[in-house]
């Protein structure tokens, strides 16, 4: 009992700090009309290339959006520029790889560390297989206090609506480019979404999903045509596996400079250090298990 007690006492005390730190991200952070890049916000649309798209997938992009934004008429041409220019983006492409960044998911893939040398390692290892591929930023949250907030909500509910909007934006894609394959990539709190979107989309063949660090409260449903890996090879991640405490004491040594440059780094919400919680490329037991799923999933084309 004393032990379950002094558990929940360190969950709470995580939790409040967790709380304090999303208030100053807030505060310091927020800017105006980023709600607009909620989604995929690259590449850009011109005239030229709209006059490209084949008429019906114009409609079926038109009928998707009024289904994705509801009663938001003014998100609706933003979504729908977004799924044209994402099919004109990807239909020259074998491969589509979409990342959900972790935090509170409006990080570009640049500002993501490890994943940005993951990525090249991923597209690298295509390539030398025969595929062409193309990286999208999924960014899910508006960068300002109702993002925050409608995140955190979301996050309780594990993204039934996030992660529905995500799964028809890939069925939109995969259905309009013949043979497209689709990778669904997360990082940390990314991979609740990535998990769930891939639960929805589990009858079709040409999506696969690579996931790291999955929080410790999240149990993975999805795991058909999936790599999910909770340690990078050097240690365990104490954020997939609660280990609270030692997230707690490497916090502390870290803000009273006590921190020993040979620690596994790792972190969340930039600054709560999460030993483990970092996956990079250069790691051995990163880049063989990537390596080993791409093998088995995708059939050379030289």
């Amino acid at each position: 009992m004393v032990k379950k007690l002094t558990r929940l006492w360190l969950f709470l005390g995580l939790l409040v700090v967790i709380v304090i730190a999303a208030a100053w991200q807030i505060f310091i952070y927020s800017e105006v009309g980023m709600a607009k890049t909620v989604g995929v916000p690259e590449p850009s649309l011109s005239a030229y290339e709209y006059s490209s798209i084949p008429q019906f997938v114009i409609n079926d992009a038109t009928e998707l959006a009024k289904e994705l934004v509801g009663k938001s008429q003014d998100r609706f041409q933003d979504v729908q520029q977004q799924l044209l220019a994402t099919y004109l983006a990807a239909r020259d492409s074998d491969v589509v790889v979409v990342f959900n960044p972790g935090g509170w998911g409006w990080n570009p893939l640049e500002r993501t560390p490890g994943w940005d040398s993951i990525l090249e390692g991923i597209e690298s290892e295509l390539n030398g297989l025969g595929y062409t591929s193309l990286a999208l930023n999924y960014q899910r949250t508006s960068k300002d206090l109702r993002g925050c907030i409608r995140e955190f909500a979301a996050v309780l509910t594990r993204y039934p609506a996030k992660a529905r909007e995500l799964s028809e934006r890939v069925k939109f894609l995969t259905g309009h480019i013949p043979n497209l394959k689709v990778v669904i990539a997360g990082e940390s709190t990314g991979t609740v979404i990535s998990d769930r979107t891939m639960a929805l989309l589990r009858n079709d063949p040409q999506v696969y999903s690579i996931q790291t660090g999955t929080p410790f409260w999240h149990k993975p449903k999805a795991l058909d045509r999936t790599l999910l890996m909770n340690s990078n090879g050097k240690a365990i991640d104490t954020f997939s596996y609660g280990k609270i405490s030692a997230m707690i004491w490497a916090t502390l040594k870290n803000w009273l400079g006590f921190s020993s440059t040979d620690e596994n780094p790792g972190n969340i919400l930039s600054w709560l250090r999460a030993p483990g919680h970092y996956y990079s490329w250069q790691y051995p037991g990163v880049y063989s298990a990537i390596i080993k799923f791409i093998n088995e999933n995708f059939i050379s084309k030289k």
